[in-house]
């Protein structure tokens, strides 16, 4: 079997795991949106093999544990649909920023790591897939230049309290922030500005992670 049939049938298992993970989520997805977190996962697999980017191996791995772990993030949070604007700090190699795009492609999405290799990786992925509305940061979010959004994510950045006070810095007078975590973790310390948080529990389908999200939005003036 040469590499172009071997990578066509990894492509074929990918799409097809995602299509009924997806469909658990009753999430509405193009056939388009499905090819493209494809192809995400096969420049990921294609990387790692390389370089050290994700803790996560083969496709179908990768498929469940990073894209399907954001769709599932997606299908609790309704508000993406309707934002101009995310940010994702820390993204690592661009997750959960990367399928987060491809499913609301109306948004600007602010991808912010501070290692090189991960930036490269978020590049590659824009230029292959042409995510024009995609922009990878390369450095600390308490850094470089802050661009404020509609909603602001961390995934494992930092300690919680920590993490939500570089989030602050993203975020837009009236923006939300998202901090997804463990089925076990604690309700962490808000800002003075913000209300308490939401909480909101979810699985990721076909892996069955079990998820905690918190949700803290600006308290009203």
């Amino acid at each position: 079997m040469n590499d172009g049939d071997s990578r066509r049938q990894t492509e074929v298992a990918v799409f097809s795991f995602l299509e009924r993970g997806l469909e658990e989520l009753d999430l509405s997805v193009e056939p388009s949106q499905i090819h493209e977190l494809t192809e995400t996962i096969l420049l990921l697999e294609e990387w790692a093999s390389k370089i050290n980017l994700t803790g996560h191996r083969g496709a179908l791995e990768m498929a469940g544990r990073l894209v399907l772990d954001a769709a599932a993030l997606n299908a609790v949070l309704p508000e993406l649909a309707e934002v101009e604007s995310f940010a994702d700090l820390g993204t690592g190699a661009g997750f959960p920023g990367l399928p987060l795009a491809i499913l609301n492609p109306q948004a600007q999405a602010y991808l912010v790591d501070s290692r090189l290799k991960r930036n490269h990786f978020q590049r590659a992925v824009r230029r292959a897939l042409q995510l024009d509305r995609v922009h990878p940061i390369l450095g600390r979010s308490d850094e470089v230049e802050s661009h404020p959004c509609d909603l602001v994510i961390a995934q494992a950045m930092t300690q919680p309290k920590r993490a939500l006070e570089l989030m602050a810095q993203w975020s837009s007078p009236s923006g939300i922030l998202v901090l997804p975590a463990s089925e076990s973790a604690a309700p962490p310390e808000v800002p003075n500005e913000y209300g308490p948080p939401d909480l909101h529990e979810y699985i990721v389908p076909l892996v069955e992670t079990r998820r905690r999200l918190w949700i803290v939005r600006p308290t009203e003036t």
